[in-house]
C-alpha cells in the first residue's frame, strides 16, 4: 500500500504542477514541471534548515524512500521507450541506420573515455589541490559511462517542440533510443573494476557482453514485436490491441530480465515493429485500432514523463549540501559538452557516411544530446561510498543544465542555423 500512496501523491503533485506550468510558465510540459519541482525543492531545503519536524521532513522522507533508480530502469523506462519507438517511422530510421548505429555505440565509448580522462586531468592536474576536487581515474571513467548516453525520454520529449529536419530528428531520436544497451554494459564493467571485483577485461569477453546485452535484447524485441503485430492483425479489435501492447511491455520486460539481456532495447525493437506494422496496414485510412492504440500510448507517455521530470526536480532534496558542488558541477557541464562534440566529430571524420555532416548539423547533434533520468538512475545505483555523493551531484548539475538550457534553446538554435 505504501507504494500506492507514494505514487498517488506524485500523480496529484504532477497534475498541480502541470496546471501551474500551463497557466503561468508556459514552458514545454516536462521542463515546466521539473522547474516548479526544483523551485519547491529549494524552498523546502531552505525552510527545512529552520524546521526539522513536521510535514516538510515527512515529504523529504517520502521522496527519499522511493527507489528512483529501480523505478525508472525496471519499470518506467520500458513504457517510455516503447511509447517513443512506436511512433518512429521505420523507413526514416532505415535511411539513417548507419549514423544511428555509430552514434549509439562508438560515440558512447568515445565519450566515456574523453569525459573520464579530461575530468581526471582537470581535477587532479590542472586545478589546485586545495580545492579538494580530486577524483580517482576509475571514478572519472565511471562518471563518463553514466553521463555519456543521451536520454531517450528527454530527447523525444524536447524534439516534439523543436523544429528540425526529419533526417536530423531521426538521427538524434534513433541514437537516444539505442544507446542505453551499450551504456549499461560500459557502466557495469567500470563499476565492477572500481569496486575491485575480478572481471575479465579481455576484448572477447567485453565484446560478448555487448553482443548478449544489446543484440540479444534487439532480437528478442523483434520476435515479440512480430508476434504482437500478428495478434493485433488477426484480432482486429482496439481494446485487444491495447492489451497486447501492454503485455509486450510488461511481459517483455520479464523475459529480458530472466535472460539477462537489455530490457530497453527489447522495448525499442518491439515498439518499432508494432508501429511499422500499424502504419503499413492503415497508412491511407482512418482506423479505430490505430487511433486508439496511438492515443493510449501518447497519453501514457505524457503522464509518465510528467512523473519522471517531477521526480528529477525533487531529486534535489536527496543531495545534501548541493551548494558545495557548484564548481565541480560547472566543470562537468563543460567537460560533457566538449566530450559530446569529440564523440560526434571523430566518427564524421573517419567513417564514410552517405551524407556529409555540415558544421551546423554537428552543432545540433551536440546541443541536442540531452541527458536525463537514465544518467541520474545510474548514478543512484552506485553502491554507497565516498565518491557517490560527488558523482550524484555532478550528474544532477549536468542533467538540469541539459534539460533546461539545452532543451529550451535547441529549437531556436535549429531555426538560426536553418537545419
Amino acid at each position: 500500500m505504501e507504494l500506492y500512496y507514494s505514487f498517488s501523491i506524485l500523480i496529484v503533485i504532477a497534475t498541480i504542477f502541470y496546471y501551474l506550468n500551463l497557466r503561468f510558465l508556459k514552458l514545454p510540459a516536462t521542463i515546466g514541471i521539473m522547474v516548479i519541482a526544483m523551485i519547491l525543492s529549494i524552498g523546502l531545503v531552505f525552510i527545512g534548515n529552520l524546521v526539522t519536524k513536521g510535514p516538510l521532513q515527512n515529504f523529504s522522507v517520502l521522496i527519499g524512500s522511493i527507489n528512483f533508480s529501480q523505478m525508472l530502469m525496471s519499470c518506467m523506462l520500458n513504457f517510455l521507450l516503447f511509447a517513443g519507438a512506436i511512433h518512429i517511422n521505420m523507413s526514416d530510421l532505415k535511411e539513417q541506420k548507419v549514423p544511428v548505429m555509430v552514434f549509439s555505440t562508438l560515440s558512447v565509448v568515445i565519450s566515456t573515455f574523453v569525459v573520464g580522462f579530461t575530468l581526471y586531468f582537470l581535477l587532479n592536474v590542472l586545478l589546485p589541490a586545495n580545492l579538494n576536487l580530486q577524483i580517482s581515474l576509475i571514478y572519472c571513467l565511471l562518471f563518463g559511462a553514466l553521463i555519456s548516453p543521451t536520454d531517450p525520454i528527454a530527447v523525444l520529449s524536447i524534439l516534439k517542440q523543436a523544429k528540425v529536419s526529419k533526417s536530423l530528428e531521426t538521427k538524434v531520436a534513433g541514437e537516444s533510443l539505442f544507446n542505453d544497451g551499450v551504456a549499461v554494459v560500459v557502466f557495469a564493467v567500470i563499476l565492477n573494476v572500481a569496486q575491485g571485483q575480478a572481471i575479465d577485461l579481455s576484448f572477447s569477453h567485453i565484446s560478448w557482453l555487448f553482443i548478449k546485452e544489446a543484440l540479444g535484447g534487439f532480437v528478442v524485441g523483434v520476435i515479440l514485436g512480430y508476434i504482437a503485430a500478428w495478434a493485433m492483425k488477426t484480432g482486429n479489435d482496439y481494446k485487444l490491441s491495447v492489451l497486447i501492447t501492454l503485455s509486450v511491455v510488461m511481459g517483455g520486460a520479464l523475459v529480458a530480465h530472466s535472460m539477462h539481456i537489455s530490457g530497453p532495447l527489447t522495448m525499442v525493437a518491439a515498439g518499432l515493429i508494432i508501429g511499422e506494422s500499424k502504419r503499413q496496414r492503415y497508412e491511407n485510412e482512418e482506423n479505430d485500432q490505430v487511433n486508439h492504440v496511438g492515443a493510449f500510448w501518447g497519453l501514457l507517455d505524457e503522464v509518465l514523463n510528467a512523473i519522471l521530470f517531477l521526480f528529477i526536480g525533487f531529486e534535489l532534496l536527496l543531495i545534501p549540501n548541493l551548494h558545495e558542488y557548484w564548481l565541480i558541477g560547472s566543470i562537468c557541464i563543460l567537460v560533457v559538452l566538449f566530450s559530446r562534440y569529440i564523440s560526434i566529430k571523430i566518427p564524421t571524420l573517419v567513417i564514410p557516411f552517405k551524407e556529409k555532416f555540415s558544421s551546423g548539423t554537428i552543432k545540433i547533434l551536440v546541443w541536442g544530446g540531452l541527458r536525463g533520468g537514465v544518467s541520474i538512475a545510474l548514478a543512484l545505483s552506485i553502491p554507497e561510498g565516498g565518491m557517490k555523493p560527488i558523482l550524484i551531484a555532478a550528474t544532477y548539475f549536468v542533467v538540469v543544465f541539459s534539460i533546461i538550457v539545452q532543451g529550451l534553446t535547441i529549437g531556436k538554435l535549429a531555426n538560426r542555423i536553418k537545419i
